[in-house]
């Protein structure tokens, strides 16, 4: 079997903060050595058995990583911002940069918030391809009419669109409180579908993705953990959870 290997570039991005860029003014400067060896080729390939240091401390490939995020309330998913704190700033990681979010949540939207560098299995969560199931705990500001559950099964034309929504599942838990089970990722399709049906929400809560669970008694508001083998298996395979 043929070694595996990458350029010496994307290696320092993986293990270090920097950047490909960064990375590449670094070797320039002479601070990146191979097996004890200045080198300043960006393109050099690097395998396993090879030791590399940045600024003499040693480096290691951190590999892919799954995280389960409990995402508070007024933290955005973006990676820049100048009003709100960010989810990257909740995690204590190497190579953070590269981490990204699988879908979104909005500011004033809590709760479970996966995060990735294994962009294959990004893409397999987020494609509407793979209709993985999402599911929301809402407090509405006023009881749902009637025939709510119906519409929702059926699919609601939401304002300014001209395809309704897939079918969705609507379960009552009081008259203001309902959990939301949904397949599609559309901008704040939750909020547009209580507001087609009339209504407003005042809290809106993520409770799972594709089948992962967030326990919020085990996990609290900014806190994570990473997926275990299971977790990350389940969620890529099985279809609609």
């Amino acid at each position: 079997m043929a070694k595996q290997t990458q350029r010496l570039d994307k290696f320092l991005a993986a293990t270090t903060d920097l950047t490909r860029s960064l990375a590449k003014k670094a070797l320039h400067r002479e601070e990146v050595k191979v097996n004890g060896e200045v080198v300043k080729n960006p393109a050099v390939q690097i395998g396993d058995q090879d030791e590399v240091t940045w600024l003499d401390q040693e480096l290691q490939d951190v590999g892919l990583r799954y995280l389960l995020v409990h995402k508070p309330l007024g933290y955005e998913c973006t990676t820049r911002s100048s009003h709100h704190p960010l989810v990257l700033d909740l995690l204590d990681l190497p190579s953070k940069h590269l981490i990204q979010t699988v879908g979104r949540l909005d500011v004033e939207t809590s709760g479970l918030l996966l995060m990735t560098d294994d962009g294959q299995w990004l893409h397999k969560i987020t494609s509407p391809r793979y209709q993985k199931d999402k599911v929301y705990w809402a407090e509405l500001a006023e009881p749902l009419q009637e025939d709510a559950e119906k519409r929702v099964a059926e699919g609601l034309l939401l304002e300014g669109e001209d395809k309704p929504t897939q079918p969705a599942t609507l379960e009552r838990l009081t008259p203001t409180q309902v959990r939301l089970t949904v397949t599609e990722g559309r901008y704040h399709l939750v909020r547009r579908i209580f507001a087609a049906l009339g209504n407003h929400v005042v809290r809106l809560h993520r409770e799972s993705v594709a089948g992962i669970h967030l326990n919020t008694q085990e996990l609290p508001a900014g806190a994570w953990r990473y997926l275990t083998e299971q977790e990350v298996h389940q969620a890529m395979q099985t279809p609609g959870n």
